[in-house]
């Protein structure tokens, strides 16, 4: 088992834990994915792949972690997103294995039950594979029955609703959320501490979720941590945000949305998490000497193993 605080870019993630004040946040594993350099990064120069061999995993991809955000306080819990599931990666993307998060779960003592809210940062299938189960011949049934999910109106209307209509292959999870979700704004607050901001250009609605300790307010030593979905899928593009994602829908809103969140993670006290930034999801971004952003880990908790390594 790993017990390093701070793990390596080119592994995947172990199942690490952070402390802000009164609020917890982990990285409830679902399991491992693999991404193509060429097929999922277009944008970025191979040149930057060879300048930075600590970024590819030893079969030459970008090691790119799925699952969830436990978020917890005063006995209260929140799960911002629910990895792959048993979906499969597009193979012209990379490759992954997953289907861990609720044994992850599990062995961190929090049943399905427990979760009182999913909040989605967008629906693309890595962040909604465990959000409904089915048995054979049953309907879609919420993987968490009590608990509120959330999407941003920009997500959601118009383009994954019209999906329903025109019949598309997502409706597996699109349709049965249509009937449950609860809809929510940029700026609100869906959780104690937590507040949603619109970062769109990933998708229509991708959100980013602020997660704060209480004394962020009163106290200049009060902390913040932003859970950044996919507004970036590897740190190099913290420090060149021109370098899209192939999945990116909105190539502008894409740049606009990293340059303002660039600016918030600069700010003193204000950490990120990013879901595929290998086995250092949790950081901040800092200068280097030459004045270039760049995402800096700090050191966590590490609860349990990797799941579901890719052979």
């Amino acid at each position: 088992m790993q017990n390093q605080s701070i793990g390596l870019l080119n592994e995947q993630a172990a199942v690490r834990t952070l402390a802000l004040g009164d609020v917890r946040l982990t990285y409830v594993l679902d399991g491992a994915m693999e991404m193509d350099p060429v097929g999922f990064f277009p944008a970025v120069p191979a040149g930057h792949w060879a300048r930075h061999p600590e970024a590819l995993t030893p079969s030459g991809r970008v090691a790119a972690s799925v699952g969830g955000v436990l978020v917890q306080r005063d006995g209260r819990s929140l799960l911002i997103d629910a990895g792959l599931g048993g979906a499969a990666l597009d193979p012209a993307l990379g490759a992954s294995r997953s289907g861990s998060l609720l044994r992850t779960l599990d062995a961190l003592g929090v049943a399905p039950g427990d979760i009182e809210a999913v909040a989605f940062t967008h629906l693309h299938t890595d962040h909604t594979g465990w959000g409904f189960t089915q048995g054979p011949g049953e309907p879609p049934r919420k993987t968490f029955p009590n608990a509120a999910y959330l999407v941003v109106r920009e997500e959601w209307e118009p383009y994954w609703r019209d999906e329903i209509v025109v019949g598309a292959p997502s409706t597996g999870f699109v349709e049965p959320l249509a009937g449950t979700l609860t809809l929510i704004e940029d700026g609100q607050e869906i959780f104690p501490g937590v507040t949603a901001l619109v970062t769109p250009g990933h998708s229509p609605g991708h959100t980013t979720y602020v997660v704060s300790s209480q004394d962020v307010v009163s106290s200049p030593d009060g902390r913040r941590i932003m859970v950044l979905g996919d507004s970036f899928h590897t740190p190099g593009q913290m420090t060149c945000p021109e370098w899209t994602s192939g999945p990116d829908t909105d190539i502008e809103g894409v740049l606009k949305a990293r340059l303002t969140l660039l600016e918030r993670l600069e700010q003193p006290g204000t950490l990120g998490f990013a879901f595929h930034f290998g086995d250092q999801p949790f950081g901040q971004v800092t200068r280097d000497a030459s004045g270039l952003r760049q995402w800096t880990p700090v050191p966590t908790e590490v609860l349990l193993p990797t799941p579901l390594l890719l052979g």
